[in-house]
């Protein structure tokens, strides 16, 4: 399994709310009909089961909740999540991960949720992220991660059991899949780690990501860009070969909320966003999870026969949806139990147009 993925990063002073912004099109042209579910996970079950590298876990005490993206059905883990301290994390690249299930390992995937359970902050989240690196990755394994909070933004790239991270210093930066990001720039990594060599190039000479400009409406350093912007640059980014696509503008607690915003359906040029927020007791709709004896989510195949005229009033919605969210969190600073079951409803309004 590998997970790609294009990401684009837009730190706070660039952006209207004043959040950072992140966007992610995940890209796997041979597995665009695999549904990609999204999944919500209580503190008493983020944690829970048995990952998929087959590492087992220590407990936790303080686990936070956590809602997680998956790449196919019935992974433990997921390529792209956040938690509710406002922490998110994405896979941007991997290569060569062994996926026997009972050796003693984690996977890029087990990573994000085991960090997304744990992590109160992105720097804290890199060092859980590193460690795990140490300690049970495959020694052909190949990693980016992108890590980000309301206030920063980092990369972490490993090879084997090594790893280094750069914090990210400019205002927007686009991410391609394609091969290890961190170079020379190294703010932590690896006990030991030769710090004036890059470290793309010592492990991933070959496939080193190459310099991609930004799609669309790029930030313009003047605190106007927008989540809808950044949906309009993950749709223009997309292609045959997009998956699921999501933004999460991630703002500190007590100023505003933070919402993650999913589509749960390839390609986000034919595909509409639907918002998640850490309301009290959420609930999100079966409809994004694949059932037994199935192959695909509900979402992901009623809107695979959808008609061409659906899209027209559901981006509609969503612009509404944006709006509506938006001069609510003008004037509240925490997700209520009226946001309990947001992207349940959101989805379930999306069908009702499929079927």
């Amino acid at each position: 399994m590998s997970s790609n993925a294009d990401c684009f990063i837009v730190l706070p002073a660039n952006t209207k709310c004043g959040s950072l912004i992140f966007g992610r099109n995940g890209e796997d042209a041979a597995a665009v009909g695999v549904a990609s579910e999204i999944c919500y996970y209580d503190v008493s079950d983020v944690l829970e089961g048995k990952t998929d590298g087959g590492a087992a876990l220590e407990p936790v005490t303080d686990a936070l909740r956590v809602i997680l993206q998956k790449p196919k059905p019935f992974l433990w883990g997921g390529d792209f999540g956040a938690n509710e301290r406002g922490v998110a994390i994405s896979l941007s690249w991997t290569d060569g991960e062994q996926e026997a299930k009972d050796s003693d390992s984690l996977l890029s995937t087990d990573i994000v949720r085991v960090t997304l359970a744990e992590a109160k902050d992105a720097e804290a989240a890199i060092d859980r992220i590193g460690a795990c690196v140490a300690k049970y990755s495959n020694d052909n394994a190949k990693m980016n991660f992108i890590v980000c909070d309301p206030t920063a933004a980092w990369i972490l790239s490993s090879a084997g059991k090594v790893w280094a991270a750069e914090k990210l210093q400019a205002s927007c930066l686009r991410v391609p899949s394609g091969g290890l990001t961190v170079t020379t720039t190294i703010d932590k990594s690896s006990d030991g780690l030769d710090t004036t060599a890059s470290f793309a190039a010592a492990h991933d000479a070959e496939a080193q990501a190459p310099e991609a400009d930004w799609c669309g409406l790029k930030p313009a350093g003047d605190g106007t860009y927008t989540q809808q912007d950044m949906f309009e640059t993950l749709r223009l980014a997309s292609g045959a070969g997009s998956r699921a696509a999501n933004v999460s503008v991630l703002t500190a607690k007590g100023s505003s909320i933070s919402c993650h915003w999913f589509t749960g359906t390839p390609n986000a040029a034919e595909s509409v966003f639907k918002p998640f927020v850490f309301a009290p007791k959420p609930r999100i709709s079966p409809l994004t999870q694949v059932q037994a004896d199935t192959e695909q989510t509900l979402l992901h195949s009623l809107h695979a026969n959808r008609k061409p005229a659906a899209l027209e009033h559901l981006r509609s919605l969503e612009r509404s949806c944006v709006d509506e969210l938006n001069n609510y969190f003008s004037i509240q600073d925490f997700a209520s139990e009226e946001l309990d079951e947001l992207l349940k409803d959101c989805v379930e309004a999306e069908v009702k147009f499929y079927r």
